[in-house]
């Protein structure tokens, strides 16, 4: 039985703001931004190559319960991690030091406007 990870919720505190952050800077793209009833809006992006994307917004029920800024760690798996960190860093991302951890894995770090952590991460033998 397949199971695919396609959807993670991402909370924040201003959807415009995160939507520009990650659009704008971050370079995902924009996949739907709807809004329904007086309250509800989801709004799902997809960083470039990937075939799993985030959400944000409002209404959302549970998701909307969850604090902005408390998802830590998502990876963003990349061929180069140095080339992608100034990619961002020249897009005004704020990225920290690439970290070589040997055997081919190097990780830099950013966070979203809320906090929300974010990982490239480059392994080698997968590029």
């Amino acid at each position: 039985m397949d199971m695919k990870l396609e959807l993670v919720p991402v909370p924040v505190s201003d959807v415009d703001r995160a939507k520009a952050f990650y659009v704008e800077k971050v370079g995902f793209n924009t996949d739907h931004d709807t809004r329904f009833g007086d309250t509800a809006r989801v709004v799902q992006l997809t960083p470039p190559g990937s075939a799993c994307s985030i959400v944000i917004g409002t209404g959302l029920g549970e998701i909307s319960e969850m604090t902005p800024g408390s998802v830590k760690a998502l990876h963003l798996v990349v061929a180069n991690v140095a080339t992608a960190r100034e990619a961002l860093i020249a897009r005004g991302v704020d990225v920290g030091d690439v970290e070589d951890h040997g055997g081919g894995v190097k990780f830099a770090h950013f966070r979203d406007p809320d906090g929300n952590s974010w990982a490239l991460q480059e392994m080698a033998w997968r590029s």
